[in-house]
């Protein structure tokens, strides 16, 4: 072939500005299209033998080689694949693979999205440029009779194509680092891309540094191969002691026998798995194994809780582990890292795309072959397809809770506090999910056992049932009493007579709420543990989607079964310690309830309506947030005060109105019944903990 200077067939001045500026976010992303580049040329030479079409030598072995020469500021990746003739060289490198190239040039200088170039050109060969003052290639094509080809060119328009001299089949490609990219031909900073990207490329990948000193290392003859350069052989001679034989005469001994070892050039290890876990079947393997993939892929060293293997060629190919990592308590940050592959050669982290929100909250590989990528294959084309996928992992992790739920429940119920903020996540982000999760979510209850919702619906209807029929007969007579009151057909339902919905009353802090567990335990009644602060928002969802049930905190009222069944009238107290408390509180609008509790030690209990509550947790949220102030004013009037009639202290307030000390005690018992419910401010805290010592000291005298 006669020597060719050309000119490339695009605007190339144009086009490397944009390569270099934007096609690619990440400077180091040449190494991996280069050496993915050099495996799709092996793995089409293995195809050609594979239809008969070429014969690869006996002692044919794949492999990538990258060599960093420092001192000559170049970079070399070498492949044994097909290789390329001199018009593939045209076709592939000088055209740059598509026509229109004026067009691409008009249509994309502007932008700053590369979204917009998706998977319409083959560019990443051209990634080079990126960091290169100068490429070459060498290559020899597995053609038979054809001539190596030698190209080069400088990132400008201009290339030059000659004979060359590489005698062995595959492809040979130098890059001439610019002065600013000179840490690429650093052999650590090197190895740390490679594993970056090509940590489980389906060819084996070798490192070297130019000119470096040799490294030996020995081993037994047995154990050398045909490839290995023995640079000589040691030889230890057998060892000997004189010992005393049983006969007490002195003897010669051999201690150790005579043996040989190879000193041979140290064996080039792949910095690669070609055969990662997620490729092969789950059968075939062990906990083990997945746990020592997720420690050195993840580099995190607590184990996960479980995973998940998918496993699927039909209707599209896609493989991948996802992880359950343990979460030690609701303040970790729970951001995990779902890792996706493009036929082993990574993609990036999280794209969105493809992998369902919430379950970006674990840690994982996905690899599909089929997924759309676009030049720089790290963004994803605009496709129902990819829609598909992300339907498909939603519900295959899914279908193993559900199944772990079903199958091992023992183990579902030991891992559910640290999964519960994924699924419920989950459930929040993708209706489809939360369909499937909505029977297999689990609750905690005050005995610390776990029910699904339908078993506390249940458990609640069977509670129900035990008091329906000595209510019935009551409400029977009030029915009729009630029917010949509004005989003009009116109606007088109050809003809680109309809301039939069963309550699943929760518990946020039980520390802090104990007093109101307390209550509820002597009651034999129940509640559910709900302490994560993803609970408020997924309990709403969860009431949005079903009209059977609405839950409320334990100290959202105080209900009927707390309370004495006699019919006292309580108005004359009420109105006189409504007074008293308001006046002596400085809270005009405090609205105060008296009520016979069943538990006279009880004194007073703060109560704040539900609806109450997740405005102001709503409305703190947003303060946190920076979207305004939280003026906790706004909700004094959800805020109820019950006094229990049964209690000493009360009765003592209620009868000595107008002593020096009650105004002391009305706030005591405010605060303390506050303190059940919700923190003191730092100077309602101050004010308690005097008034307290001031108490004790009137105790004292």
């Amino acid at each position: 072939m006669s020597n060719k200077h050309g000119n490339l067939s695009i605007d190339s001045d144009n086009l490397f500005p944009i390569i270099k500026k934007w096609l690619y976010s990440d400077h180091d992303i040449f190494y991996r299209e280069l050496i993915s580049n050099g495996c799709d040329a092996i793995t089409k030479l293995k195809k050609l033998e594979m239809m008969g079409e070429y014969t690869l030598p006996n002692d044919y072995k794949p492999k990538i080689e990258v060599i960093v020469n420092p001192d000559e500021k170049t970079l070399k990746f070498i492949d044994n694949g097909l290789g390329m003739t001199a018009d593939e060289v045209e076709e592939y490198i000088c055209q740059i693979a598509f026509s229109g190239a004026t067009d691409f040039i008009e249509k994309y200088k502007d932008k700053a999205n590369d979204d917009q170039i998706i998977g319409h050109f083959g560019l990443g060969f051209y990634s080079a440029f990126m960091v290169a003052d100068e490429v070459a290639i060498d290559t020899l094509s597995y053609k038979e009779g054809s001539t190596p080809v030698h190209w080069t060119c400088d990132g400008g328009s201009d290339y030059d194509i000659t004979d060359g001299d590489k005698t062995t089949v595959g492809t040979e490609i130098t890059l001439f680092l610019n002065d600013d990219c000179l840490e690429f031909a650093n052999e650590y900073r090197a190895r740390e891309v490679i594993e970056k990207y090509c940590s489980f490329m389906p060819t084996e990948i070798y490192l070297t540094k130019a000119n470096a000193e040799p490294e030996y290392e020995t081993i037994a003859p047995e154990d050398k191969l045909d490839t290995d350069t023995v640079i000589e052989t040691i030889v230890e001679e057998a060892k000997t002691e004189e010992k005393e034989n049983e006969n007490g005469e002195k003897e010669i001994v051999e201690v150790s026998p005579k043996t040989e070892k190879l000193k041979i050039l140290k064996r080039p290890v792949p910095l690669n798995d070609t055969n990662p876990l997620w490729a092969k079947n789950p059968k075939d393997c062990t906990d083990e194994e997945y746990k020592a993939f997720y420690r050195k892929v993840f580099m995190d060293y607590k184990e996960p809780l479980f995973w998940i293997h998918l496993n699927m060629d039909y209707p599209f190919n896609l493989k991948g582990i996802l992880y359950f990592p343990k979460i030690n308590t609701e303040y970790d940050s729970i951001e995990g890292t779902i890792k996706l592959y493009n036929n082993q050669v990574f993609i990036a982290d999280n794209i969105k795309e493809v992998i369902p929100e919430f379950l970006m909250l674990l840690k994982g590989v996905i690899d599909c072959p089929d997924l759309p990528l676009n030049v720089s294959r790290s963004a994803l084309q605009n496709d129902g397809f990819v829609k598909k996928i992300s339907e498909y992992i939603t519900k295959k992790v899914a279908d193993k809770l559900i199944g772990m739920c079903k199958t091992e429940k023992e183990s579902y119920e030991k891992y559910w506090d640290d999964i519960s903020p994924f699924i419920k996540f989950g459930c929040l982000k993708d209706e489809k999910f939360c369909d499937k999760m909505n029977d297999y979510i689990l609750f905690k209850n005050l005995d610390q056992k776990y029910l699904t919702l339908p078993e506390l619906l249940k458990a609640d209807e069977e509670e129900n049932a035990d008091t329906s029929s000595e209510a019935s007969e009551e409400k029977s007579d009030a029915s009729e009493t009630k029917a010949e009151e509004n005989a003009d057909g009116s109606t007088n339902d109050t809003e809680e007579e109309k809301d039939t919905r069963n309550v699943i009353y929760y518990v946020t802090d039980e520390a802090q709420q104990s007093q109101y567990i307390n209550l509820f335990k002597e009651q034999g009644m129940d509640a559910v543990i709900l302490n994560h602060n993803i609970d408020s928002s997924f309990i709403s969802q969860l009431e949005r989607r079903n009209e059977k049930y609405k839950f409320m905190r334990i100290d959202a009222d105080v209900t009927d079964s707390l309370k004495e069944e006699d019919s006292e009238d309580l108005t004359a107290a009420t109105d006189t310690l409504t007074e008293t408390f308001r006046k002596a509180l400085g809270k005009d609008k405090l609205n105060v309830k008296v009520e016979k509790l069943k538990n006279a030690d009880i004194s007073s209990i703060i109560t704040l309506s539900e609806e109450g509550r997740r405005m102001q947790d709503m409305m703190k949220m947003y303060a946190m947030n920076g979207m305004g102030g939280f003026d906790s004013s706004m909700f004094e009037g959800d805020v109820t005060l019950t006094l229990n009639a049964n209690n000493e202290l009360v009765k003592y307030i209620l009868d000595n109105k107008d002593s020096e000390h009650v105004p002391a005690f009305c706030e005591q018992l405010y605060d303390l019944a506050m303190l059940s419910n919700q923190p003191l401010s730092p100077e309602a805290m101050t004010k308690f903990v005097k008034r307290s010592n001031d108490i004790m000291l009137l105790l004292a005298k």
